[in-house]
């Protein structure tokens, strides 16, 4: 129902198109930034636009950068034998915060998941198997999110990956199945590597 004329319901019907904010907090928000200050709605206009500009994946793990290749990928001290395969950028976040994993990363763009029409083809997974050709990773860490989506990509990719003979495991119990990891605090997410379990078919 629309309740508001001209640029309020158009802000707030932006707004709503978030993920996680639904009609009354787009609401909120959109007179929130009204009765904010020019400069600061400004500010935060032009940080959104920036972003969108500059912007961009990483040409190796697809994690979110300025430059061609992400600051992880470009880490010498990084340990190369590892890859921790996650969903999306802001889960590398939550596991760096951890500081208990010192490989490399690869962000697949999303999950399987028929309800939104997004198949293995939709993700880089492609990608993930040019990496493993040269032999250098041994081990592969699956950090899907633990919950129907992920755990359905994890199984795909294990069965997918098996076959090459490099070391598959996924985070061990800890993190709470239909949560995301972005939400995890430290320790959960730290002892959830430490007791990470090897995967077969």
């Amino acid at each position: 129902m629309v309740v508001y004329d001209g640029p309020i319901q158009d802000l707030i019907a932006e707004l709503s198109r978030l993920p996680g904010i639904g009609p009354k907090g787009a609401q909120r928000i959109a007179f929130f930034l009204l009765d904010a200050d020019q400069g600061d709605v400004q500010a935060l206009a032009d940080a959104i636009i920036q972003a969108k500009a500059k912007v961009k994946f990483c040409a190796t793990c697809f994690n979110a950068t300025e430059d061609e290749t992400c600051r992880i990928c470009r880490d010498s001290r990084r340990d190369r034998t590892k890859i921790c395969v996650v969903e999306e950028s802001k889960d590398i976040v939550a596991i760096e915060r951890t500081r208990e994993f010192r490989g490399l990363y690869h962000v697949l763009g999303g999950a399987i998941s028929p309800i939104d029409n997004r198949g293995p083809a939709d993700l880089h997974i492609r990608e993930l198997v040019l990496r493993l050709e040269d032999g250098t990773v041994t081990e592969i860490i699956l950090a899907t999110n633990p919950n129907t989506e992920g755990e359905v990509t994890a199984t795909y990719l294990t069965r997918l990956l098996s076959p090459l003979g490099t070391a598959i495991s996924r985070l061990a119990s800890g993190l709470p199945v239909g949560g995301d990891l972005e939400y995890a605090d430290e320790i959960t997410l730290g002892r959830a590597f430490e007791g990470r379990r090897t995967v077969t078919i």
